[in-house]
């Protein structure tokens, strides 16, 4: 039986994982920063923002949300979304401790 290679290491680095993978597409950057500029947009004026489809960005803000960097609101037949403040901030302290804890000094 195969088992995932995710079951190797600690769930820390697993969850780290994800919120890496969710932030390593420049399309998922962009998408946060337009949400940090307008503080919050329904989903068609993001796919006017992007070089993308409707449905890539919609699969872009899915990534996004499922690890709760965003929160989407359905308001009738759209989706409100905007950044979750608190994961934000979560994700640059994971980011800074992980990339701080790396020794440089005795580093080949």
């Amino acid at each position: 039986m195969v088992k995932a290679k995710t079951i190797l290491f600690n769930d820390d680095l697993n969850y780290q994982a994800s919120l890496f993978k969710a932030l390593s597409h420049p399309a998922r950057l962009e998408i946060i920063q337009f949400l940090a500029e307008t503080k919050s947009c329904i989903t068609g004026d993001i796919s006017n923002k992007l070089p993308l489809s409707r449905t890539t960005v919609n699969q872009h803000l899915k990534e996004l949300k499922d690890v709760g960097l965003i929160i989407g609101t359905v308001s009738g037949v759209r989706t409100n979304y905007c950044l979750d403040p608190k994961k934000i901030e979560e994700a640059g302290k994971i980011l800074i401790n992980f990339f701080g804890n790396i020794d440089l000094q005795n580093c080949c």
